[in-house]
């Protein structure tokens, strides 16, 4: 049975090769008679890529441990939702999930109606770019990295699931990963197309990919948020980012397909950046192509990372092959429109915007690859700390809130487009930074972006209150843009305060009881237990927390040791959940006295965090609806008659 899901792989390989040579043989003869069939490829290719899928989740939920990876990853005593969710636990289900991602992201999109009005040498173009991403995932899985190998003789178990991925988190943060960068495939090989092609009497690849892209863009948003939140209910340390290599690898992504969402709104409106956005579309493919070199080659140590794999070269290859190809076909947009505007306009702090998210991406690059650039002078190399990415990228994280706040209230070639209500965010930003100084409050990065977070929620309040009616108009897509950037802006507000005012606190308890003080909360440990699960043995402490005489609630953490993973132990904490503090608890360890040692930790407005990216998940969902029709603006690229807020 696994032979012919092998096979399956092979003829994705097959029929990706075959479909990319022949599209662009069809180029080269300047004919189109073959279009028809080179549509129908991707088909065959989506279908073999779902057969294959659906063999390995048969073996993954019956436990065949004839599968090497299937033996990997699982066990017997495995729940049978995390044996599915074990498909992408490891490199090689992860990258046929992977596949299975972009093959499905295009047969979606050549469904579509925008799709079937690009002209027949655009088609062909995308279809070359898209078949041999295909066929690269087809040979990564056929030859370096293959789920369905076999072995003999078969064990009678498996090796079982790092507990760390036992969550809840690990069930949707890497496949809403995957969505977003297989989604991002779509318009980039498109822009590619267009570049190519001329895109002569057609839409432009970023209206007809919009949906795909804002898609592919909240879940990855999705993942990372996700990832975040794993971080903190599952590693123990009471906190979300500590700037991993790998988390690093999907942040930047993620900064530069935003960066590309803003300069695609002067694209949009004012005729210019044609290159910059095919450049910026392309460079998101790579990207993450770039972090899954970071998570499998083995050039960096991580706590997410695969270890030393076998598809460092090709990735390497795949990486400098397509920047080579993206630029190229950059380069062939024409040059269209006037020069940018001034500083001090719409274009200029979109621009800016851009800029920023853009070196924040290179900064994070750099630092991530320190350990193998510092090779060069020394046979000792070391990685950048934390400290080293909170000095440099906190700050400039903190200026694209300040520049977000102002840009709305400009005018596309300068000046304040709404006086009034520029002059309200600028007020609430100035009063909600004494209010808050005032409060003690007083760590000037921190201060400068919980304030203008606050002003940045009044500015949208008010652009809120400007729009058109609904839903006409695109008023639901300016909407959605509104509520993304709300989300934004409580995320932010979050981390101000739950990051440089976090209070942490180590409490030892002799002889398993007793009441220690943490700050303003009273920690009180009932009992500390052993005990025994179906696959574990565990230490459970008992606490009680009080504010005052005030009981807040009672709090559970464990460590647990798993049959199958030797005298690792894991942490499972334990959260007493609130808008204002949220209070945290892991059990550290009990020594031969049966004293305990536990972190309390106290989070203020985390949870602000959590609603903050899932707003900025679920808006992008409003900005799917459909607007009014804009003309695209003449080569000139003067103002559009309405200077109104957009999406």
């Amino acid at each position: 049975m696994y032979f012919i899901a092998y096979a399956m792989q092979l003829l994705t390989l097959i029929c990706a090769l075959g479909g990319s040579a022949l599209a662009l043989l069809q180029l080269w003869q300047q004919r189109g008679d073959a279009l028809a069939l080179i549509e129908k490829v991707h088909w065959a290719i989506t279908g073999a890529l779902s057969l294959a899928a659906a063999l390995l989740l048969h073996a993954l939920f019956w436990n065949d441990f004839s599968l090497v990876y299937v033996a990997s990853y699982t066990d017997r005593v495995l729940p049978a939702f995390y044996r599915l969710t074990a498909f992408w636990a490891g490199q090689p289900g992860s990258m046929l999930f992977w596949a299975f991602s972009v093959a499905i992201s295009g047969s979606i999109f050549a469904l579509t109606p925008a799709y079937r009005r690009l002209t027949p040498a655009t088609r062909l173009w995308y279809w070359g770019f898209f078949y041999a991403i295909m066929a690269f995932f087809a040979l990564i899985l056929s030859c370096w990295s293959n789920p369905f190998e076999m072995q003999s003789p078969v064990p009678p178990d498996g090796n079982g699931l790092n507990p760390l991925l036992q969550n809840p988190g690990m069930i949707f943060h890497p496949p809403l990963l995957f969505l977003g960068y297989g989604g991002f495939t779509v318009p980039a090989c498109l822009a590619l197309a267009q570049s190519l092609s001329g895109g002569e009497g057609e839409d432009g690849w970023h209206r007809v990919t919009r949906p795909v892209t804002l898609l592919a863009w909240a879940f990855l948003t999705a993942g990372i948020i996700l990832g975040m939140w794993w971080a903190y209910m599952e590693l123990g340390w009471g906190g979300y980012w500590a700037w991993d290599p790998v988390e690093n690898a999907s942040l930047i992504p993620w900064l530069i397909s935003t960066a590309a969402l803003h300069t695609l709104i002067v694209q949009e409106r004012r005729n210019k950046l044609h290159r910059v956005n095919v450049a910026l579309m392309c460079l998101t493919t790579i990207s993450a192509f770039f972090a899954t070199y970071l998570v499998r080659s083995g050039v960096v140590q991580s706590v997410h990372a695969f270890g030393d794999g076998s598809v460092g070269t090709p990735l390497t290859v795949f990486v400098l092959g397509g920047l080579l190809i993206s630029f190229w076909a950059a380069f062939a947009v024409p040059a269209r429109g006037r020069e940018l505007a001034g500083i001090v306009s719409r274009e200029g702090f979109l621009v800016m915007v851009c800029w920023l998210l853009l070196a924040l991406s290179v900064i994070i690059l750099v630092g991530t690859m320190w350990p193998v650039i510092s090779l060069l002078w020394t046979p000792e190399p070391h990685g950048l700390d934390a400290n080293f990415y909170n000095r440099v990228c906190v700050p400039l994280g903190m200026l694209v809130m300040l520049l977000l706040m102002v840009c709305p209230w400009l005018r596309w070639d300068g000046g304040l487009r709404d006086a009034p209500r520029f002059w309200l965010a600028l007020g609430a930003f100035v009063a909600s930074g004494a209010a808050f100084f005032f409060l003690g409050y007083r760590q000037p990065v921190a201060l400068l972006a919980a304030a203008g977070s606050v002003a940045c929620l009044a500015c949208l309040a008010g652009l809120l209150a400007s729009l058109p009616s609904l839903p006409g108009k695109g008023g639901w897509r300016a909407v959605g843009a509104v509520g993304l950037h709300a989300g934004l802006a409580v995320l932010v507000l979050g981390m101000a305060f739950s990051g440089p005012y976090k209070q942490e606190y180590d409490l030892l308890f002799q002889n398993g009881k007793g009441v220690q003080q943490a700050g303003a909360y009273r920690v009180e440990l009932l009992e500390a237990r052993q005990g025994r699960a179906v696959d574990h043995d565990y230490l459970e402490a008992r606490l009680k927390i009080y504010e005052g005489d005030t009981l807040l609630g009672e709090l559970t953490p464990q460590r647990r040791m798993y049959d199958k993973f030797g005298t690792m132990q894991f942490s499972e904490v334990d959260v007493v959940p609130g808008l204002g503090n949220e209070l945290y608890a892991s059990f550290l360890g009990l020594d031969e006295n049966a004293s305990v040692l536990i972190r309390f930790s106290v989070e203020p407005l985390v949870n602000w965090m959590w609603i903050g990216g899932t707003l900025m998940c679920l808006f992008p969902l409003l900005m799917l609806a459909r607007g009014r029709k804009k003309q695209t603006p003449a080569a000139g690229g003067g103002a559009p008659a309405d200077d109104g807020p957009q999406a």
